[in-house]
């Protein structure tokens, strides 16, 4: 059973409770959370849990059925993130909306090896290095590995190219050896089942990807996994690489059923490893999509720039440029199914700070950067799409993005709703309003009468409405930006075109101001956030020296009457003034949504962030899910 603590329970009530299961023959895992400490008590209950209900500090018991117990969606109903750093002080996150790779070859086998293979990887997108160093094979006259000489070159090249490296541990006494050259370990198939060696790993309380054994079931797999938690470690993924069935076309089967099905039972990260199930190199690149497909957190694979010779697993090892393939394959895919590839920022110190916004110079986004950072420091880089900006951020290629949420006139931005639920690493950080003022713009010597076509960016067209009806001949067109429109009308050269953009785009790209101030709406006006990443908020905090008012969360309501009610009455519960609510459905989950919501935090004196932690923690108690966006000046 598990026990959730009152929040303010004392060290000696917390003794007490541990005494009281240690008498009970129960053993006892603390676990203390941003939110919640708990108690895991593994045992047998022959007893009333009312009994330990009734004892001083306790909040509430819940009963776990499953023989695992820790390891259960029971036990904890978020998912899981299992966060491992890199030698660029980047934290790599496995689970959550968020996908990984994890990529090298079966084994290290010499430094010039792995040296160039790492650097290929990286290219790629690999966010993990795997090299076999110390190799348990079945022939005792297969190639053993290197040890530790293998595992300081597989150390060596992870550090140059910010990869975190994991490598195959077989036996227990190698710990002493191997814990601080790996930043995590792996489990193999043929030990899945060596309790003694679960946990002697899980006591170093690393990271842990552990591999299916061939002949495992879920539930046995699941009780692997208990051993490694009940032993220490709380980061611990799961690794699908295929069972034995009676087919032999390939190696083994790999059994993406059990994805979902796992996703269900455990909230354990999952990854797959199509290598060694499939054993086939022209097959493996196929089953690295249909297993994102199905749901994993991540792939790992076996590539080999010399399969053909590689002296372990040649014919199960993927090339360089399959790799480069399929990881742009996965790029497409990730948007599909809301999630986000984790990619590993680049090793280059930048003078100036970078914010990236989506249009073309003249941007309204590009405005507020200089506004809002008042500094000729920053550099504004323009790109194409809002999803751009959060994925730029995350994989440190600018440190900051300047993104709208919602305009006076024509709502919100919808798009970047949706980007802050796929986009799990970046965080709010700030926030500015521009008054938007609109004009249309045309070539030099044009005028109104020869305008036929309008170009603009959706809202630029919805906030001249009026403007636009009055001129019901013409045909508008969306654009990616007002400040695009603009260019593409300078470059078309025709009389007959024009933009709705803002009159400094009429310098910038050599237009004439057809008309101005065209806006429904004086009152018109933009709210820009500013968007980080989680290393990166920390520090802008503390730059700009403000007291921050405001707070943006997301959350998901259970599925049963009165859960949003349950929700709302929290906000009111703590007196805390909401100003924006919004839903928006969930990608393949129909007729689910999560909600959006935004908190006037100017009321609160003193202690805001603590405020706000028991705000997120009362949500939480009602909420399926529930996710602090920033807690920021607006």
């Amino acid at each position: 059973m598990v026990l959730v603590l009152k929040k303010d329970v004392t060290d000696s009530e917390k003794n007490k409770i541990k005494d009281f299961l240690q008498q009970k023959n129960f053993k006892i895992n603390e676990i203390v959370g941003d939110e919640d400490t708990v108690l895991a008590a593994v045992g047998k209950v022959s007893m009333d849990i009312r009994e330990v209900e009734i004892l001083p500090g306790v909040h509430k018991v819940i009963p776990i059925s499953k023989p695992y117990k820790m390891a259960s969606r029971e036990f904890k109903r978020e998912d899981t993130v299992v966060e491992i750093s890199n030698s660029r002080g980047q934290i790599i996150r496995v689970g959550g909306r968020r996908l990984v790779s994890i990529a090298g070859p079966g084994a290290v086998e010499n430094r010039e090896q792995i040296m160039s293979l790492a650097a290929k990887l990286s290219a790629s997108g690999a966010t993990m290095l795997r090299g076999g160093t110390f190799k348990p094979r079945s022939s005792p006259y297969s190639f053993q590995g290197l040890g530790m000489e293998g595992l300081r070159y597989l150390r060596e090249a992870g550090d140059k190219y910010g990869l975190p490296i994991v490598t195959e541990i077989p036996s227990p006494e190698l710990i002493p050896l191997m814990n601080d050259y790996t930043d995590g370990y792996q489990i193999g198939s043929r030990t899945m089942q060596d309790f003694d060696l679960l946990k002697k790993v899980g006591a170093t309380g690393k990271p842990v990807i552990l591999k299916r054994g061939y002949t495992a079931t879920l539930e046995e797999f699941l009780m692997s996994a208990e051993y490694l938690l009940a032993s220490g470690t709380e980061k611990v993924i799961l690794c699908e690489r295929g069972i034995r069935t009676f087919e032999h076309a390939t190696r083994n089967t790999l059994d993406l059923s059990s994805i979902p099905v796992l996703r269900s039972l455990t909230h354990l990260p999952i990854i797959v490893d199509p290598s060694p199930a499939v054993g086939i190199r022209d097959k493996i690149p196929p089953m690295v999509l249909a297993s994102i497909a199905s749901g994993a957190d991540g792939v790992m694979m076996e590539v080999h720039e010399d399969p053909e010779k590689a002296l372990v697993g040649g014919a199960e090892s993927i090339l360089p440029l399959q790799f480069d393939k399929v990881m742009h394959d996965i790029e497409a895919l990730a948007p599909v199914l809301g999630k986000a590839l984790a990619h590993i920022r680049e090793d280059s110190p930048r003078q100036k700070i970078v914010c990236a916004y989506s249009g073309k110079r003249g941007a309204y986004a590009e405005q507020a950067i200089s506004r809002y950072f008042d500094s000729a420091d920053v550099t504004a880089n323009a790109l194409d799409s809002f999803g751009e900006i959060f994925q730029n951020v995350i994989d440190g290629k600018a440190d900051y993005g300047m993104v709208p949420i919602e305009n006076s006139l024509a709502g919100s931005v919808y798009q970047n709703y949706d980007n802050f639920s796929r986009f799990q690493d970046v965080t709010i950080v700030g926030s500015i309003t521009l008054n938007i003022r609109h004009a249309l713009l045309g070539v030099k010597g044009a005028s109104l009468s020869d305008v036929k076509s309008v170009f603009s960016h959706p809202q630029g067209l919805s906030q001249c409405k009026k403007f636009l009806d009055s001129h019901s001949d013409w045909t508008c067109i969306d654009s990616a930006s007002t400040a695009t429109a603009a260019e593409h009308v300078s470059h078309l050269k025709d009389k007959s075109n024009a933009a709705i953009a803002s009159e400094v785009n009429a310098k910038l790209y050599g237009l004439d101001v057809l008309a101005e101030d065209i806006e429904d709406d004086p009152g018109n006006f933009t709210r820009f956030v500013v968007i980080a990443s989680k290393e990166k908020a920390e520090a802008l905090s503390k730059s700009k020296n403000t007291k921050p008012n405001m707070a943006s969360f997301i959350f998901k309501a259970k599925n049963e009457p009165g859960a949003l009610v349950a929700i709302l009455s929290q906000f009111q519960k703590f007196n805390c003034n909401l100003t924006r609510l919004e839903s928006r459905p969930i990608e393949g989950q129909p007729w689910q949504y999560r909600f959006y919501a935004d908190a006037d935090l100017s009321g609160v004196s003193d202690g805001v962030y603590s405020y706000v932690e028991k705000i997120t923690s009362a949500i939480r108690e009602s909420a399926e899910d529930v996710r602090l966006l920033g807690v920021y000046a607006g």
